[in-house]
């Protein structure tokens, strides 16, 4: 029944930065996050993000780049970007889950609500 719906996303040189939004028109769930894919790859977590606690999780290949937040009164989660790179390239998707013993696992399966995605295009 909740929908999520990405913007922010668009076409920007390596080394830039990009701010993702997820509009969520419920509450946010316990987890929310945010994944990317590739053409010809699998869809990967890019980072969650425990909303009750704030608590983060990334991927490695994003650590110290990518920052995920959120405001629980705006239903809005956000992604910042920056230092990007050609290899970030990809669909990103937001994500909404239930969480686990209050973690938010770095999991495409235990997502149950997703977004329509938004293109993120790093170019060199």
């Amino acid at each position: 029944q909740g929908q999520l719906v990405e913007s922010g996303g668009g076409s920007v040189q390596a080394g830039g930065s990009l701010r993702l939004s997820c509009a969520a028109s419920k509450t946010l769930r316990n987890c929310m996050g945010w994944f990317r894919q590739a053409p010809g790859l699998e869809r990967e977590a890019v980072a969650t993000i425990y909303t009750i606690a704030g608590s983060t999780a990334y991927a490695d290949s994003v650590k110290g780049r990518f920052t995920i937040s959120r405001d629980n009164d705006k239903n809005t989660v956000y992604l910042q970007m920056s230092g990007l790179k050609p290899e970030d390239t990809a669909m990103y998707y937001c994500a909404a889950g239930a969480s686990y013993l209050s973690t938010c696992p770095l999991e495409v399966g235990r997502v149950s609500t997703w977004g329509q995605g938004t293109q993120v295009t790093v170019f060199s």
